[in-house]
């Protein structure tokens, strides 16, 4: 069965970064299309970046672009999100997903708080 494991997350003054790690098992990792989603408190889950087999296939949300950067490991079935300059208005919970998008159950997640 599907299995998708963040971590890396914690408490990070504004302008900080954060590496973001997400461990997946029971499918062929390599072959999936990859993306971060995050969920901020009392807001929706919104879209942050997303990453096809073959690393240059990256796009990032406005937010995200030219502060994160997407890759991944397929050797380590390991999706990875690199966090640089980190706003306040980048709280929340940080879950990665496999395509097809939704159809497949999340991971736990892992919390990003951004506060000085």
């Amino acid at each position: 069965q599907v299995q998708l494991v963040e971590s890396g997350g914690g408490l990070v003054q504004p302008g900080g970064s954060l590496t973001l790690s997400c461990v997946a098992s029971g499918f062929a990792f390599a072959s999936s299309a990859m993306r971060w989603v995050r969920q901020a408190p009392g807001k929706e889950l919104e879209w942050v970046s997303l990453i096809y087999t073959g690393r240059d296939s990256t796009y990032y949300a406005p937010f995200a672009k030219g502060r994160f950067t997407i890759s991944r490991d397929d050797a380590k079935n390991t999706l990875y999100l690199r966090m640089n300059s980190l706003r306040s208005e980048d709280t929340g919970v940080y879950y990665c997903e496999k395509a097809p998008w939704g159809a497949s159950p999340r991971g736990q997640g892992t919390q990003v708080t951004v506060a000085s």
